[in-house]
């Protein structure tokens, strides 16, 4: 399962934070490190950093950017401070450190750290099935990125061990994210031409509409019920087989 564990950060601008964070994992027994439009690439402090822990640089994964980090991932966790505007399903570290364990015995899974100076883009977090918040001291919460993977690497491999004896339930697979995200373009695109979304004011809509499928979690069969539901709407407004354009 841990295997299946992939850590992604983004926009790092740090080489030693990227030693550091895949210390930090291979200390816990991930593997897996993707940097998502990196501003630096690792170098000796990097290794430095590493302390050992070469391997997982050497086999790092970069991508341009986050949703092309995550396509394959039927779930992806982002790391977030709670926001007060629109709410997100939230998870703590232990429960996070649970869900990967737990659907990561089925395919990839993502954990989602953003940059070092502002996180993560509202945009990126909503690509995210469930945000994950460290409720650390309010009066000095400064964790560093390295700390920040350790903390949440370490409740996944505890909840790894927990479930590693009890046999794996089989579970009607996710879609992955690349899936979800065609499922949301297509959603759009529907919405606009049926006059639902209004492009030169399009409001929150299909931001409220994101939280709500990340809310409800539909599984791959289910998907392809919705995708379904949407190719008869736009056979009966004309719209069938059109370019987005049209």
């Amino acid at each position: 399962m841990l295997s299946n564990v992939r850590i992604v950060l983004v926009g790092t601008s740090h080489p030693g934070n990227i030693g550091s964070a895949a210390r930090a994992m291979k200390t816990m027994g991930l593997s897996q490190l993707v940097l998502a439009e990196p501003r630096v690439e690792p170098d000796g402090q990097s290794v430095a950093l590493a302390a050992g822990a070469t391997d997982v640089l050497k086999h790092l994964v970069v991508t341009e950017d986050l949703a092309s980090a995550v396509a394959d991932c039927a779930l992806v966790i982002g790391t977030s401070a709670r926001s007060r505007t629109l709410s997100w399903p939230m998870l703590d570290a232990r429960e996070a450190g649970t869900k990967l364990a737990q659907e990561g015995r089925q395919g990839p899974v993502a954990l989602v750290f953003g940059r070092e100076n502002h996180g993560l883009t509202n945009e990126e977090l909503q690509m995210c099935h469930y945000h994950v918040c460290i409720p650390a001291n309010p009066e000095y919460s400064s964790l560093n990125l390295a700390q920040a993977v350790q903390l949440l690497s370490y409740e996944t491999r505890m909840a790894h061990l927990a479930m590693a004896e009890a046999p794996a339930e089989a579970q009607e697979p996710y879609p992955n994210q690349g899936q979800l995200e065609g499922f949301y373009q297509h959603l759009e695109r529907t919405l606009s031409h049926t006059g639902f979304i209004i492009q030169a004011h399009p409001g929150q809509v299909m931001t409220k509409l994101r939280r709500l499928f990340n809310r409800a979690r539909p599984e791959a069969t289910e998907l392809a019920i919705l995708r379904g539901v949407l190719t008869s709407v736009d056979k009966a407004s004309g719209q069938h087989g059109k370019k987005p354009t049209e």
